[in-house]
């Protein structure tokens, strides 16, 4: 059997209507939701669901969201393929998906993840909101030109950065709001394909998210986390981590740290990584991969 990758996607994969064939269709997944109710404090599946698409959006929401809605896809594939979960050797998520994949290598506890999931939702938006900042996917350029086009835009109280390394040509930059506005003009003169603010609430993975370590480390301190059974490829350096103390302090340094997901998907395939399973909302992952490899197999489940 093919060795087997499964990926779990990360803020920006939400949509309102996530989740509800999984609801209809499986136990497990509703299980899961009225799980999440007694640990959140408000009903998820009504967010998910019904959203509005403001409220789903907003971090605070959109990781507890993500998280849950990418495990119940698991369910679904271990009722209809465990084949595949037997097979399956790694595992990575992007950014907030580090976290489901972690969780599914038996890491953390459900319950204990999800609680952290909030704690680190919650303390980004209050981080977000201490500043106008946010998100903008450049297609089409190399990484040196928007590395350049970052210098040119940035004033020197501002911050401007790659925040995600997604794949060749697929670039997001992260800072900033003024910052991002005058990117992606300098972008498009530069010819980038497209230039697409990102529905997310601030500056992800650069220092303007400073603020919500401190709430994050806390968080962490006070959850058990176990050595991993399989590799957890991580966001910040794409390696895997098996001490505990060390997957701890690499969630801290993820929210302020550039996301290497290019790299860890590589190093995946370089480990003889063939078949891989995008499990949660979207199909964002999926088309990442074929952007970096167009041999691998990689399928949607969510």
């Amino acid at each position: 059997m093919k060795k087997t990758a499964f990926l779990f996607p990360g803020q920006g994969a939400q949509f309102v209507g996530m989740g509800q064939t999984l609801l209809a269709e499986l136990p497990a997944a509703s299980e899961r939701f009225d799980q999440a109710k007694a640990i959140l404090g408000y009903d998820l599946r009504q967010v998910c669901l019904e959203g509005p698409a403001e409220r789903l959006n907003s971090t605070t929401y959109s990781q507890p969201a993500l998280f849950v809605c990418s495990l119940a896809a698991v369910d679904l594939l271990r009722r209809d393929n465990p084949q595949a979960l037997a097979a399956t050797e790694a595992t990575a998520g992007l950014s907030l998906g580090e976290y489901t994949a972690l969780t599914f290598a038996e890491a953390i506890d459900f319950e204990a993840a999800l609680r952290v999931v909030q704690c680190r939702g919650e303390a980004m938006q209050a981080a977000a909101d201490q500043s106008p900042s946010g998100m903008v996917s450049v297609l089409g350029l190399e990484t040196r030109q928007v590395e350049e086009l970052c210098d040119q835009a940035r004033q020197p109280d501002e911050v401007l950065q790659i925040a995600n390394y997604l794949c060749p040509g697929n670039l997001v930059v992260s800072g900033h709001t003024a910052a991002c506005e005058r990117l992606g003009g300098l972008a498009t003169a530069a010819g980038a394909m497209k230039v697409i603010p990102l529905a997310v609430a601030g500056a992800f993975h650069t220092s303007l998210m400073a603020p919500a370590l401190e709430r994050l480390r806390d968080a962490l301190r006070d959850t058990e986390i176990r050595r991993p059974r399989m590799a957890v490829i991580s966001n910040v350096d794409a390696q895997p981590h098996w001490d505990p103390e060390e997957i701890r302090d690499i969630l801290v340094r993820q929210v302020v740290s550039p996301v290497r997901w290019e790299d860890c998907v590589r190093h995946l395939l370089a480990s003889g990584t063939e078949s891989f399973y995008e499990l949660g909302p979207g199909k964002v992952l999926k088309g990442l991969m074929k952007r970096i490899d167009r041999k691998a197999e990689c399928e949607n489940l969510g």
